[in-house]
């Protein structure tokens, strides 16, 4: 009993002083200048740790004396841990990012010429409607005021000219029996050609004002649900709001929504057209859409330092839009691998390290196992190798156990 009180005062003063010269590192770092404060932090860091590790070795030999002086006293040594059986599985890896819902089926309606007041208007919101159907009717009266004025013109010119080939026909009929003077059927044969290009003239300016009056019928120039109007009979109506900021009819075709999504330029070799995506919209309450890039920009925006990546979406009626979405882009994937949660693997001057619970003898006892780690995702982080799956991997009370600590299983 002597020996055990005499190791714990031993343990005590030990303990007391890895305190003091943490307490000492921390009030002396003030003194000094950044660079040469932060290497003896580094210095005495390693000192404690070998510290550390002499007092766990200490540790070890004062519980193996004691089981041998007391064996009844086992269970209250043993270390009370979780485990875990490690399983082979496949392990990936995704990018994450914010984007939005986009569609190429977005038009913008608007009247071919100028606009006008509207006098009639057939688009309501969430109408279906097929392209070259009239949305909106606009005032025509000027226009087809000069559709009748020019159509008047013509008939007077088809008379005049009916007129002038008559008189031409009646020269033409006397000169040859030469009754008159030549330079009349010349002068008749010239009013009949100036005539008739008038009327030529005239018939286009027909055509012209026609189609101006046509202008007055807007028609979708898509097909597509209508998903706003911004226009009422009476107003003017050009395409756009009188601020500019917004289509005063506009028709979504949901056939071709997409997910748009700005991906940092430190991504870019792992990035490509065809990976694997999951598109996550939360409000559609409905698990991922699967689908693969189908566009990566070609070039790198000079103020968000980032580049556009596109991937076609279903057509779904909870799809919207602008709607807000995250897109998870499969960069790596392994067959076949073993993962443990990421919380579990400690580092130290050797380098990453894990502990998994093995049988020894009649106990089980912790051993600590030295692996290389992969990418960490989702709270998982690949092992690449030290871990070949089925071990105990131990998932609460590692980071107090020690390599052949006797254990116990919180059941």
């Amino acid at each position: 009993m002597t020996y055990k009180l005499k190791s714990m005062n031993n343990i005590l003063k030990l303990s007391l002083s890895v305190f003091v010269a943490a307490s000492l590192v921390a009030c002396g770092a003030g003194a000094k200048d950044k660079k040469g404060a932060a290497t003896d932090l580094k210095v005495k860091l390693e000192k404690l740790k070998k510290e550390k590790n002499s007092l766990d070795a200490d540790i070890r030999k004062l519980e193996d004396e004691i089981l041998k002086a007391d064996p009844k006293s086992a269970e209250n040594i043993q270390k009370l841990v979780s485990v875990d059986t490690l399983r082979v599985q496949d392990f990936v890896h995704y990018i994450e990012l914010q984007g939005k819902i986009g569609t190429d089926g977005i038009s913008y309606v608007a009247p071919n010429g100028q606009g006008g007041l509207v006098r009639a208007l057939y688009a309501k919101v969430g109408n279906r409607v097929s392209k070259g159907q009239l949305l909106v009717k606009l005032d025509d009266a000027i226009a087809r005021q000069a559709v009748v004025a020019a159509q008047q013109q013509t008939g007077q010119l088809k008379a005049r000219l009916a007129q002038a080939q008559t008189v031409y026909e009646r020269y033409q009929n006397l000169w040859k029996q030469n009754i008159g003077a030549e330079i009349q059927v010349i002068n008749a044969k010239a009013d009949v050609d100036a005539l008739a290009a008038q009327l030529r003239a005239a018939q286009a300016q027909v055509g012209l004002a026609q189609q101006q009056a046509n202008m007055s019928n807007v028609y979708a120039n898509a097909s597509g649900v209508i998903e706003q109007v911004n226009v009422r009979v009476g107003e003017f109506f050009s395409g756009v709001t009188p601020d500019g900021r917004s289509a005063q009819i506009l028709i979504v075709n949901s056939s071709n929504m997409k997910v748009e999504v700005n991906v940092p330029d430190n991504y870019v070799a792992r990035v490509k057209k065809g990976d694997k995506v999951e598109v996550v919209v939360a409000e559609t309450g409905k698990p991922p859409f699967q689908s693969v890039i189908s566009t990566v920009g070609a070039a790198i925006d000079p103020t968000t330092r980032s580049f556009v990546t596109e991937a076609k979406l279903p057509s779904d009626p909870l799809l919207k839009p602008n709607q807000t979405a995250i897109m998870k882009i499969l960069d790596y994937e392994a067959k076949g691998a073993v993962a443990v949660p990421v919380n579990v693997v400690q580092s130290d001057e050797k380098g990453k390290y894990v502990y998994v619970m093995e049988k020894s003898g009649d106990k089980m006892v912790a051993r600590k196992k030295v692996v290389i780690v992969g990418e960490a995702y989702n709270g998982k982080i690949e092992v690449k190798s030290g871990l070949s799956g089925g071990e105990l991997i131990i998932t609460e009370g590692y980071q107090t156990v020690y390599d052949g600590q006797s254990l116990k299983v919180v059941m």
